[in-house]
């Protein structure tokens, strides 16, 4: 993979035997540490609860849980301290730092939640507020409402960061984002998910939109056009850096290479496969070269 172009892998958690393989081929480690997403089938629990007090509505994939259950929360730092004690990786990407919800999907289950007591009652302290009912909540604090899960998720991704810094301070530090712009699905960027750019920009050095434009009812052009509206929303100094998917190569690793603004990188989803294909691979390193020479200063991953 290196002749054609590739200098990092992605792969999940603190896999001992990736970072093995990275040091043979002399790639870069960089993990995608899973944060608020579990199986509901064995942790019940941790469903987040909706509008209507019940469990919300899931399938067979969903991302986030109720963020008032320290004991899993506990679990998650627990994993993250002891990967970042053993490994240096390069980077370690935060996945499934959201509320609850799924975007890959070109009609997505939008549901207001986190609405269990702790969660309202956090809300409440918080806000300085009193308001007990979902409802009462969404009718007449919704702003505030919003502002309190992207401010929640900020500061989850913030301790994480420092945790990461205090044992790599040159680990890069990014997290995988809804790809949607701010005004996309009336604002269900942060109302839903509670991914704000600007509350996140203290914590993370590179946003990565998850451009699955076949899973989400895109066309190729997608990735593109997201890079060209994201001066408007990404905060000055920080990188994006796109993930594309290997369902959609070669069109929208193609169409990301003609964008006038550059993405810092690109990482493939299931990417390995293609270079088992020379003239994949060969479509690979063009397009990555094309983009790598619009990039300014340091193009290490």
């Amino acid at each position: 993979m290196k002749d054609y172009g590739v200098n990092a892998r992605w792969f999940h958690l603190f896999n001992e035997a990736a970072f093995e393989a990275c040091a043979e081929q002399e790639l870069e480690a960089c993990v995608e540490f899973k944060t608020f997403r579990a199986d509901f089938q064995a942790h019940p629990e941790l469903i987040p609860i909706g509008v209507d007090r019940k469990p919300i509505r899931y399938g067979r994939l969903v991302q986030g849980i109720c963020l008032s259950q320290k004991e899993y929360l506990a679990k998650i730092e627990e994993e993250l301290l002891a990967g970042i004690k053993q490994f240096k990786p390069r980077g370690i990407w935060l996945d499934y730092l959201t509320y609850a919800g799924w975007f890959e999907t070109s009609e997505p289950d939008l549901q207001e939640s986190c609405f269990c007591p702790d969660c309202i009652a956090d809300f409440c302290n918080t806000a300085a507020v009193d308001a007990a009912d979902p409802q009462e909540i969404l009718a007449c604090y919704s702003e505030e409402w919003k502002q309190h899960k992207c401010r929640k998720i900020a500061d989850f991704a913030l301790h994480y960061a420092r945790l990461i810094k205090a044992h790599g301070p040159d680990c890069i530090v990014g997290a995988y984002m809804c790809p949607w712009t701010p005004d996309e699905f009336d604002g269900a960027l942060t109302r839903i998910f509670a991914q704000s750019y600007h509350d996140l920009a203290e914590a993370i050095d590179v946003y990565t939109p998850l451009i699955y434009g076949s899973k989400s009812g895109r066309g190729p052009a997608w990735g593109r056009e997201w890079l060209a509206q994201s001066a408007g929303f990404v905060p000055e100094g920080r990188k994006a850096q796109l993930i594309l998917d290997a369902l959609d190569y070669p069109e929208s690793l193609e169409e990301t290479a003609r964008s006038e603004v550059p993405s810092w990188g690109i990482q493939v989803f299931a990417g390995a496969s293609l270079f088992r294909d020379k003239e994949k691979a060969i479509v690979f390193r063009n397009s990555v070269e094309t983009i790598r020479n619009l990039l300014p200063g340091d193009r290490s991953v």
